[in-house]
């Protein structure tokens, strides 16, 4: 039996991008090659991000800046989807969640800090002082980015989201936290989930074609590599800054 390609409805590209994990200046080189790439394009072009904007690289604060400036000019409005990395800051700016603050801390987290200005090892190891802190630094528009994030976006045979999704429950039934955190339950499946899955989350060297998902996260803050999946019908091609 033939399996049918997955499609996009007619007129319409998409660019997924990857986990850019505090990348700025692969953040802008890869979004500068789209714009090259689509730029004679007779289709309406959308970018979606797939989340992990924030932790690990240098540039946090900078990355939703640069994000909120540049969505004012694109014509169409590009989606932000929610990242494992952006739930735990949300959850510790708006709860004030001291329990998640140390493993945020070892994932990432202390280098968005010190991309708000404020160090972590100087306030010591004082939880209340650091959340304050944080709360006191983050701009009203960055808390309103975190809190609009999408779990999720589909369109034609596509459906895309962080990390993946649970086997099984249908793609409209799937939980937030699987689809920001989960990993090898959906990576080791190979039936069908309905649509192709596009996820960042799980690192690998090059984008990770299967039967039934996509990967593209390429480690940017690890590899220097940023990645960006095309999609146009049944067209599939891959934008990376090196």
């Amino acid at each position: 039996m033939t399996i049918a390609e997955p499609t996009l409805p007619a007129g319409l590209r998409l660019y997924a991008i990857g986990d850019i994990h505090g990348c700025l200046d692969l953040l802008r080189t890869l979004v500068e090659k789209i714009d090259r790439d689509s730029q004679n394009a007779n289709v309406t072009v959308r970018k979606i991000f797939l989340g992990d904007y924030i932790d690990r690289g240098l540039h946090s604060r900078e990355i939703i800046d640069y994000l909120l400036e540049w969505r004012k000019h694109e014509k169409e409005s590009p989606i932000f989807l929610l990242g494992n990395h952006e739930q735990v800051m949300r959850a510790i700016l708006l709860e004030r969640d001291k329990d998640l603050l140390d493993s945020w801390l070892s994932f990432g987290g202390r280098e968005t800090l010190m991309s708000y200005g404020i160090k972590p090892f100087v306030l010591g190891v004082d939880p209340d002082k650091i959340i304050k802190e944080l709360v006191a630094k983050v701009p009203q528009a960055h808390l309103d980015f975190l809190t609009n994030l999408q779990p999720s976006a589909s369109f034609g045979d596509y459906f895309f989201c962080h990390a993946g999704v649970r086997p099984g429950i249908e793609l409209d039934k799937q939980r937030e936290d699987d689809m920001v955190w989960i990993r090898q339950e959906f990576l080791g499946y190979s039936g069908s989930f309905g649509k192709t899955v596009v996820h960042g989350h799980s690192i690998r060297l090059k984008a990770e074609f299967k039967s039934n998902r996509i990967g593209i996260d390429t480690g940017a803050y690890a590899t220097g590599r940023l990645t960006s999946l095309a999609l146009e019908g049944t067209r599939k091609w891959i934008i990376q800054t090196e």
